[in-house]
């Protein structure tokens, strides 16, 4: 016993100042429990008393631990505990480290814990690049290193490998590599095994044979004796690869495929084409550019040659199309005054029907297309603005397109040429009186799609100017009236006329003759305008309760006085007699204008004298909160209802207008109905002899037959429903917001400074994001008592238009009325989130009058990881086509999909 007791003590004599307990040495931070030490220069490696060796290292090395830092004889360091080696800019963590002071070798590896599970794997630090492994061997001096089961990410990928050298150039020899873009780096989905293969951070991957592997399954016939994996973090150009597949009707395809040129910062382009192999063909460019704070756009020209059947054979057919699309937006910071935008969409009428990629979107149902650019100039301290505007409007039902270039509009803002500049006293009242300008010069045709480039420039082309000077003033009489008097001037600048003649077989009017020149036709009306508000209160009687508190009605009557003279006196010279003798050999007189049909029309004809009355009420109610008894908020029961009427004091017979009504009802913030609804006020008779009904000079008050008829009425419903909305309608509000507090606080908030997306980036083993080894957390949203929140998001949408219109075709000679015609449309769509992965949305629309969805289409989207599944078809309608793609979700390896997709032409049967 005392023979060990001496061993022993000899023993801590020897070993005492190699063994160095946490505290023993003073960190060099100020964290408690941190054992820290800054090693010399010549430390590591030790030198004579002359001159530094020639392997010695160039700089101190720095490394701690959180545990403990033991130190042998033989020269050894031993850090335990979050390991932490510092030397340049390299870095090396990991949870167990060994150093050797004399030869600059450091060796890492990952620790257990108590039931033997894997942390702190050893990650390495060079400048920017980062290396995480399960064991790593460095030498400081010659910068070169051993490493098992490294993990690095590269571009949008990873690079794994069992077995890595890592040279002094940063250059990473692997042998049994792999590279992926799944995230499940221990056992991902799929990857390119790459027997061998040398890597050079942040610029490329050269590598051996190469093959794939999917869920742990090789597919050696699918390989390549060698593969390139290019990384760039800078603007380059490259090669667009093509997808491939078939069709029945234009045969196995190449689409779009081609290259892609990065022009400069500003802007880019891509050219691709399409090849089919019964001689269908197309190119297009697409290019985009952005010039900050100036402005900002999109460019998109195609075109495409379709044949369809054999030549020579009665159903060939050969199609010649193209597109041309480009959106323009200036930044308003660029000019003040000035900006010029566009937006085109113009292509054939029969491109969306021949291009496959616009099947699966509402292009290929779209009737009309709209195009248009804009230029503005304002000029400072000046009421005049000048614009220009080209536009062409397209109906793809008949191949009809409407070209207007250009359109010139200037204006005026109001002016008032009378006001004083320096006043003194009172406005006076020729000071209220103002006045602005508004003029056009416009060209336009409509014509067919392929008739435009054929077109004459004065024959076929419409051209005029418009001048509009309204003057008007606002005065007040009696301190609650409001007196607005007014005059209105138009003139019409046109370039030529048409006379006509009577056509006996047509039974109608017909072109005569077309003269040009110069014409001018003007008109001019006056008018006068009272008006004041009244205000109506109610207060429901106090047996009824306190619960509302008034009721308060708006009332804003309207009358105003307008006078024009007959512009279709012969003395304007605005229309002409034209007599006739028709097929009974009886004379008729007919009256038209030669400027009928012109861009801005003729004046009417007959004396004007109308006297118009217009109401305009509100109605809300102010009612007591539930909450607190001495507040309150106000619900609108009508937000607007409006009247109008005018009798034309000068006119023979029917002097009396249509009934205008007006409905605007707000249900809540995000709902308003609008109805606007016109009453015929006249009676109507029925010829015998020609079938044909008429209007009688007849009110309806005075038939007995009430105020007036509707005659026509239309209006607009559309509303969403979602996870929300049952809960805002039956649901209790306060455990619904108690709820949500709940979720807020356990589900990451910017409280807490967590993400909830990003949950899983937290991984066992490590300090938060950013290592890669290690299994990951379960991701979520719990709620308040700890319990996983499963939720469903889904949402549903339609809009319904509805229109009631006299039918003219459809008179009822028994009640003396016509009949009414509904026509009627209705669109919807939705989209549920049955589980995380899972995805569907459809859109459709219901045709009423074939009774029966006329187009319909449906995607489904599974998220596979790092794979994305995506399935669409059109199981209704002309179009029945569907569309399967698998593809890897980066876009790096994008081309690595299948694909499989029909044509409308197929003939699809849904059954």
């Amino acid at each position: 016993m005392k023979y060990r007791l001496l061993i022993i003590f000899i023993l801590s004599l020897i070993g005492g100042p190699f063994l160095c307990a946490q505290n023993a040495i003073e960190p060099v931070d100020s964290i408690p429990g941190t054992a820290s030490v800054v090693a010399p220069v010549d430390s590591i490696a030790p030198t004579d008393s002359t001159a530094r060796k020639k392997d010695a290292l160039e700089a101190p090395v720095t490394y701690t631990a959180a545990d403990s830092i033991v130190m042998t004889a033989g020269n050894w360091a031993y850090l335990f505990g979050d390991g932490n080696v510092q030397y340049q800019q390299i870095e090396l963590q990991a949870e167990n480290i060994e150093m050797n002071m004399d030869s600059s070798l450091v060796f890492a590896k990952f620790g257990l814990d108590s039931i033997g599970q894997e942390f702190g794997y050893p990650l390495f630090k060079d400048g920017g690049e980062e290396y995480e492994s399960k064991t790593m061997r460095y030498n400081f001096n010659s910068k070169k290193g051993y490493i098992t089961d490294v993990i690095t990410q590269q571009g949008e990928g990873y690079v794994t490998a069992g077995r890595t050298k890592k040279m002094d150039n940063d250059i990473l020899n692997m042998v049994g590599g792999k590279y992926t873009t799944c995230d499940e780096h221990e056992h991902p989905h799929f990857y390119i095994q790459m027997t061998k293969a040398k890597v050079r951070p942040k610029k490329n991957i050269v590598t051996g044979p190469v093959y794939l592997v999917f869920e742990d399954v090789p597919l050696y016939p699918i390989g390549l004796p060698f593969c390139f994996f290019p990384f760039s973090s800078t603007y380059s150009s490259g090669i667009i690869m093509p997808t491939f597949g078939d069709e029945n009707a234009r045969g196995f395809f190449l689409r779009d495929g081609g290259y892609y040129f990065a022009l400069s910062d500003y802007m880019d382009l891509a050219l691709t084409g399409e090849i089919y192999t019964k001689g269908s063909w197309g190119l297009a460019a697409r290019s985009a550019y952005k010039k900050r704070y100036r402005f900002s756009g999109n460019f998109e020209a195609s075109y495409l040659v379709t044949r369809l059947g054999d030549k020579g054979l009665p159903d060939y057919s050969l199609a010649k199309d193209f597109k041309l699309r480009w959106t323009h937006t200036q930044d308003p910071k660029a000019n003040p005054y000035q900006n010029f935008s566009a937006s085109v969409n113009f292509s054939t009428s029969s491109y969306d029907r021949n291009n496959t990629n616009s099947l699966f979107n509402m292009d290929a149902t779209q009737n009309t297309k709209g195009s248009s650019v804009n230029f503005t100039q304002r000029f400072p301290n000046n009421p005049f603005t000048l614009s220009g505007t080209m536009s062409i409007n397209q109906r793809s039902r008949d191949s009809s397109i409407s070209v207007t270039l250009p359109d010139i509009s200037v204006t005026m803002s109001r002016i008032y040429p009378f006001k004083r500049k320096r006043a003194i006293g009172k406005e006076r009242w020729y000071e209220k009186i103002s006045m602005s300008y508004t003029g056009y010069l416009r060209n336009s045709i409509d014509t067919k799609e392929n008739l435009l480039f054929k077109s004459n420039i004065i024959k076929d082309w419409k051209n005029a100017m418009q001048h509009q000077i309204p003057v008007s003033a606002t005065f007040s009489i009696f301190k609650y009236l409001n007196i607005s008097p007014s005059f209105n001037y138009t003139e019409r600048w046109y370039t030529s006329k048409t006379e006509q003649e009577y056509d006996l077989q047509r039974k109608a009017m017909i072109a005569r003759d077309t003269t040009y020149g110069f014409y001018r036709v003007f008109n001019y009306d006056a008018s006068i305008s009272a008006s004041t508000t009244l205000y109506g209160f109610y207060k429901p009687l106090p047996f009824l309760g306190n619960k509302v508190e008034m009721i308060r009605h708006r009332f804003e009557p309207s009358v105003s006085l307008s006078f024009a003279p007959d512009f279709g006196s012969s003395r304007y010279g605005f229309y002409e007699d034209y007599t006739y003798r028709d097929e009974y050999g009886q004379n008729q007189t007919v009256t038209y204008s030669p400027f009928a049909g012109q861009m801005f029309g003729v004046p009417s004809v007959g004396k004007q004298g109308n006297v118009n009355f217009t109401i305009n009420n509100n109605v809300e109610m102010k009612i007591r909160t539930d909450k607190d008894s001495t507040g309150f908020r106000k619900i609108s029961l009508i937000d607007k209802l409006s009247l109008g009427m005018s009798y034309n004091m000068a006119a023979d017979s029917f002097k009396w207008s249509d009934l205008n009504v007006g409905l605007r009802l707000k249900f809540s913030k995000s709902y308003t109905l609008n109805l606007n609804m016109i009453f015929d006020t006249y009676t109507y008779g029925y010829d015998e002899t020609t079938g044909r009904a008429y209007k009688r000079d007849v009110m309806r008050w005075q038939a007995g037959k009430g105020i007036g008829r509707l005659r026509s009425t239309g209006t607009s419903f559309s509303y969403t429903f979602n996870n929300d909305t049952f809960n805002k309608l039956f649901g209790n509000k306060k455990d619904s917001s108690s709820g949500d507090k709940g979720n807020e606080s356990n589900s990451g908030t910017p409280e807490d400074g967590l993400n909830p997306d990003d949950a899983g980036a937290i991984e066992e083993g490590g300090k938060g994001g950013g290592r890669l080894l290690g299994k990951k957390k379960e991701s979520g949203e719990y709620d308040s008592d700890g319990y996983l929140i499963s939720k469903i998001p889904w949402s549903f949408s339609f809009n319904y238009n509805m229109n009631l219109n006299y039918d003219m075709n459809s008179f009822n000679p028994r009640t003396m009325e016509y009949k009414y015609k509904l026509t009627h449309s209705l669109s919807f769509n939705g989209n549920v989130q049955p589980t995380k992965n899972w995805r569907f949305n459809f859109n459709a629309t219901y045709d009423f009058d074939a009774k029966k969805i006329s187009y319909m289409t449906c995607n489904i989207t599974r998220d596979l990881h790092c794979w994305q599944m995506t399935a669409s078809f059109m199981p209704v309608g002309p179009y029945k086509s569907y569309s399967f793609s698998v593809a890897v979700s980066s876009s790096l390896l994008k081309d690595l999909k299948l694909d499989k997709r029909s044509n409308y032409r197929d003939g699809q049967q849904w059954y």
